[in-house]
């Protein structure tokens, strides 16, 4: 054997001895940008404080069946919510986003949510679809027909925010909210999701410290993220600092409302994402 075809021989092996590149089989759900009032808020039918996304608002290229061939009854969700407009006073909202199905058992449908969040920014997160509110309540294998997305305040289950007498603290808003299924055993890939803007953030002993519009510098950032002992997790995690739940924030510019993407594609880099934790902080289960 001469002593190139060694060589070749020799990579060849080397190459099947490395771990398999994980392949991202994802799809968007939604992607939706909208204003809410109290207005529509006091009027939405048949509920209130709901906005809804149906029809042609969902991805129509969704699977029909969410077990097979591709599963992602087992997989994740990631949320990317844009909060682009809020009432000034930092109060914490957060959206309920509810999966209504085709074919409900027990409650009949199942919710997750976004992060509490108190400011304008992005904020992302992952989501096991195995671990949120009545994830059971729904045949996955029928597919999901409709979305239901409420806005709340930080009390929980019932904090509709129309039902609050200081209502302006919650009212107007303008959000995007895009929410990506990943399936069991991937990773998210976010270029995998057309207009998506890069984050624009800095880097602090080696971890992404994200820019958000109160902080002017890195270092003011830093002082003033310490002061007020707000943290910075890695998407994917979500922990509990002063009773808050908080996603990775980050500020970008105002992005389009991106078309629905195809569900599968090659991620030949999943780089693992670093976390700066600023304050002391206890994980949470939601």
């Amino acid at each position: 054997m001469n002593p190139l075809t060694s060589r070749r021989l020799l990579l060849w092996m080397v190459c099947l001895s490395l771990p398999s590149v994980s392949r991202a089989d994802q799809f968007v759900l939604f992607d939706v940008t909208f204003t809410f009032t109290k207005q529509d808020a006091d009027t939405s039918k048949p509920s209130k404080s709901h906005y809804y996304v149906k029809g042609d608002r969902l991805n129509p290229n969704r699977p029909k069946d969410w077990t097979a061939p591709v599963d992602y009854r087992n997989g994740t969700v990631h949320i990317r919510t844009e909060v682009i407009e809020k009432p000034a006073g930092g109060e914490p909202t957060t959206w309920s986003l509810c999966y209504i199905p085709n074919k409900g058992q027990g409650n009949g449908y199942g919710c997750t949510g976004t992060v509490l969040y108190r400011e304008k920014g992005v904020y992302e997160q992952d989501v096991a679809m195995t671990k949120f509110w009545q994830n059971d309540g729904i045949v996955w294998s029928q597919g999901i027909k409709q979305m239901d997305l409420v806005i709340k305040d930080g009390s929980g289950g019932g904090g509709h925010a129309h039902k609050r007498q200081d209502f302006e603290k919650f009212f107007p808003t303008k959000v995007r909210i895009t929410m990506v299924q990943v399936s069991a055993g991937s990773k998210y890939d976010p270029s995998l999701v057309p207009n998506l803007p890069p984050a624009k953030g800095t880097e602090v002993n080696g971890a992404a410290l994200l820019e958000c519009e109160r902080c002017q510098s890195k270092e003011a950032a830093t002082r003033k993220h310490v002061d007020k002992g707000i943290l910075f997790a890695n998407s994917g995690r979500r922990n509990r600092i002063r009773g808050l739940r908080f996603g990775s924030l980050v500020h970008v510019d105002k992005p389009d409302l991106n078309p629905f993407p195809e569900r599968r594609g090659h991620a030949s880099q999943h780089g693992e994402r670093m976390s700066l934790i600023i304050g002391i902080l206890e994980p949470a289960d939601y």
